[in-house]
This record gives C-alpha cells, sequence and structure tokens, in this order.
C-alpha cells in the first residue's frame, strides 16, 4: 500500500502549520497543550440525564 503524503494543515491550538514529526500539532509543546485540555476537562463532552428509566424499563425483569 502506498502512504498517504504529508500536507501540513493548521495546528489545532496555534494555528502554525503543523510538523511531520508531531502532527497534528506544529510541536510537542502544543500536543501538551492538548493532552492538559483533555486531562483538566476543558474537552469534556456534556452528559444527557434519562429522565424516567423505571417507566422505560430497565432491564432486570422486577
Amino acid at each position: 500500500m502506498s502512504e498517504t503524503p504529508f500536507v501540513p494543515r493548521p495546528c489545532p491550538i496555534c494555528s502554525k502549520p503543523s510538523t511531520e514529526a508531531a502532527r497534528p500539532f506544529c510541536s510537542t509543546r502544543c500536543a501538551n497543550v492538548d493532552l492538559q485540555h483533555w486531562l483538566t476537562g476543558a474537552y469534556a463532552l456534556p452528559a444527557e440525564e434519562e429522565d424516567n428509566i423505571d417507566e422505560e424499563g430497565d432491564g432486570d425483569g422486577a
């Protein structure tokens, strides 16, 4: 199989052109900034709570 050639795209953190070594980021610094966002919950997805679980049935047969 042939590999897809590297095409620099903007870094998702600072918008500089990405590098092949740190893709999709421009540097390991931006990669670490992104990791820190994940670890601190800055990228957390909102959860939707179900309202009436008992009416829908919880599958335990009771």
